[in-house]
């Protein structure tokens, strides 16, 4: 361990001497990755890719990393626009082939595989073959979005780790309009019963939140659990998908279950386009009736879904089925931009708290970080702390954070939310449906 954290700083010591060198960069960020540092590499690759663009070494990196964090809508972006290009990398294919499998295209992984042992058999994955079952004869009779694998009768369903979420919407900075819809679309109905039932409403219903990753649309579902103390169930892909016949259907029913035997419940679906995207885009049938699965659920169709409080995010609005959004499911589109000025000073704040500060002008470091979302701002704070942990081991005290430390951290980082914007402009402009995408224009003119 002391001698890769050596390497590490061998290698940042070399950049600081040379910081426009891609190839050094881009070594030092394939080393944090293969050392399971995926947030430290996306930034070296990130700064590699804006000093070489069309680096597709660089780019496939990239989308590693966003994988290895669960980012998997992004990582399936970067890799498309990879393949596009002429002779992509065969990792390319490799993550490709995993992520389609992650959204049961098994038959199209199974391709992408195979192209990638064909550009070079080095690259082989034993794991992803055992799930794609190359190596079984009845691999080749992949069909229908699934290899052929029996189905285990003695399956076991899956058990979210459910929480009991202590933060509440103090704990969340800015975000005053979407905290208020939730208040009314979630929280009143369960708080005030009496009155909602008077009008004939009942608790319960969703919420879709949209927008660039790291904008804090996870938080905020955590703080709407801890807001009216209740129970709340986190779901990723991986804990539904299932390469075996009707699992994935059993274990999207078995989840929602869990959500209303302990209800008040928040039912939390991450990256939900992956469960959820447009039936018209999919080519298989069984992807198809997963999603009939997750609007029955919704509908609560066999059992009442009174008392489950079902918040979804996505950075992708576009690729979700429209009958999702029809009124009773997630009908409620709330657009979850990068804080504002206030916002970011808010969320500074939070960031700050318990670290030593001198006099930190919170609205001044605000002003230099336009654009950030949460997450690069927790960056910020992460470097302008590194750059005093050094101070403090070579002087051997410890001395505060100041308005300048900060500001000079904002200089030294990005959005990373412009990227998104400029895929949701083109959406915006050119598949605004029923002006379902405005706020994200409203946000571009200001």
């Amino acid at each position: 361990m002391v001698h890769q954290h050596q390497a590490i700083q061998a290698l940042r010591e070399a950049l600081r001497l040379s910081p426009e060198n891609v190839p050094l960069r881009q070594h030092l960020a394939d080393t944090l990755l293969g050392l399971g540092l995926p947030e430290e590499a996306e930034q070296e690759y990130r700064q590699a890719l804006a000093l070489a663009p069309d680096n597709a070494g660089i780019k496939v990196g990239l989308a590693y990393t966003f994988n290895q964090q669960g980012k998997n809508t992004q990582a399936l972006v970067v890799i498309e626009d990879v393949l596009k290009g002429t002779n992509p990398p065969s990792r390319a294919y490799i993550l490709h082939a995993r992520l389609l499998l992650g959204v049961g295209g098994t038959q199209q992984a199974l391709q992408q595989y195979r192209k990638a042992l064909d550009a070079d058999p080095a690259v082989a994955d034993a794991d992803l073959a055992r799930q794609l079952g190359v190596g079984n004869p009845s691999a080749d009779d992949a069909s229908d979005g699934k290899a052929l694998v029996a189905v285990a009768d003695d399956h076991p369903p899956p058990q979210g780790n459910m929480e009991r979420p202590k933060i509440t919407f103090w704990d969340v900075g800015g975000m005053e309009a979407v905290k208020e819809e939730i208040r009314i679309k979630i929280i009143h109905p369960l708080t005030h019963a009496d009155l909602y039932k008077a009008y004939g409403k009942v608790s319960g219903g969703g919420i879709l939140m949209y927008g660039p990753p790291g904008c804090g649309k996870t938080h905020m579902a955590r703080a709407t659990a801890g807001e009216v103390k209740a129970a709340f169930l986190a779901v990723g892909i991986n804990e539904i998908l299932d390469m075996h016949l009707g699992q994935s259907e059993r274990n999207l029913h078995e989840i929602f279950d869990q959500a209303r035997r302990n209800k008040p419940c928040v039912l939390f679906f991450d990256e939900v386009d992956a469960l959820a995207a447009s039936r018209s885009d999919l080519r298989t049938s069984w992807s198809r009736t997963v999603i009939n699965q997750f609007l029955s659920e919704l509908d609560g169709v066999e059992t009442t879904n009174e008392g489950v409080l079902i918040l979804a995010a996505t950075n992708a609005p576009w690729h979700l089925d429209s009958a999702f959004r029809r009124p009773g499911r997630l009908d409620r589109i709330l657009f979850v931009p990068p804080p504002d000025a206030a916002a970011r000073a808010a969320i500074l704040r939070i960031w700050c708290r318990g670290k030593p500060v001198q006099d930190l002008n919170y609205d001044q470091i605000a002003n230099h970080s336009d654009g950030f979302s949460g997450a690069d701002l927790k960056a910020l704070v992460d470097v302008a702390v590194e750059k005093k942990l050094r101070e403090a081991m070579r002087a051997g005290v410890v001395t505060p954070l100041t308005t300048k430390d900060l500001i000079v951290a904002a200089g030294t980082l990005q959005s990373t939310a412009k990227e998104w914007f400029a895929t949701a402009r083109n959406h915006a402009l050119y598949a605004n449906q029923g002006g379902v995408y405005d706020d994200i224009l409203k946000y571009l003119r200001k």
